[in-house]
């Protein structure tokens, strides 16, 4: 997989390993170890894992914006639990250049009672078909397709319309899923209130603390071992000494007690 170390800056490949750490009362709590290069398949294995061993389960799913994704959403309302992930796209969607693209969906007004969008110029996009799209982990997804009816002599075409296709033949066209786009929806109003404020603000703080204080702190970089087995095992280990020092950080400074910093307190 691709490090964030790249000395050479060419995107080179190395072998690694995809380390998941859950935290509460900035103790971690659980660890697994995978080759997946990236984080968005990891949070359902890595919730079931943790509560086939530690008999648990915990109401409040805090995670970042690497972990969004509609299966990932609906394994958790299922559940019974609650999201707080950051959706993939909240930074941008608070760049000017996002606001004033009036090509994407989610600046064009959207009229529920007959399932149709306006784009900038107010002509409609409606459904015009539904199909199932199967992800590499096997999710089925439903997806509803959005084409405009009329996009001939639209002055606004060239800025609605981002593709290589000549500009005369060009039709605007999108592909959604409605459960997702309200599963987001939710989720963004949940990280929006003072609670996910607040919980988010501690995602920071604890489950990146941890990984920093490993690396930077306790000077761990590289695996000794070899092998998915072998590298739990080293992370395990590794889990439990930080454990030792957070809690004697926390009863040396008086907060045994305490599970999350305020946000007031917080620079």
């Amino acid at each position: 997989m691709r490090m964030k170390e790249d000395a050479m800056k060419n995107g080179q490949l190395k072998p690694a390993y995809n380390i998941q750490c859950g935290t509460d009362s900035e103790f971690i709590t659980w660890a697994t170890v995978g080759p997946q290069p990236t984080d968005t398949t990891t949070l359902i294995p890595f919730l079931q894992d943790m509560e086939e061993h530690i008999h648990r389960l915990y109401l409040n799913v805090v995670a970042d914006a690497g972990y969004e994704s509609e299966e990932n959403y609906l394994y958790l309302e299922t559940n019974g639990q609650r999201s707080f992930i950051k959706p993939n796209n909240y930074e941008k969607c608070k760049t000017r250049k996002w606001q004033k693209d009036i090509g994407r969906k989610e600046n064009m007004a959207y009229l529920a009672d007959e399932d149709v969008y306006l784009c900038a110029q107010g002509r409609k996009l409606t459904a015009t078909n539904e199909f199932i799209r199967k992800s590499r982990t096997g999710f089925q997804s439903r997806v509803t397709r959005y084409s405009c009816e009329d996009c001939s002599s639209c002055p606004l075409k060239i800025h609605e319309n981002h593709c290589k296709t000549p500009l005369e033949e060009r039709t605007k066209h999108f592909e959604v899923s409605k459960r997702f786009l309200r599963q987001r929806q939710e989720d963004l109003e949940r990280i929006s209130s003072k609670e996910g404020i607040q919980l988010r603000v501690n995602r920071s703080i604890q489950a990146e603390g941890a990984f920093a204080m490993m690396k930077a702190d306790m000077t761990f970089r590289r695996f000794l071992s070899r092998g998915t087995g072998n590298v739990l095992v080293e992370t395990m280990l590794l889990a439990i000494a930080y454990n030792m020092q957070k809690l004697h950080c926390k009863i040396q400074s008086g907060r045994f007690d305490q599970h999350l910093f305020p946000v007031d307190n917080v620079a």
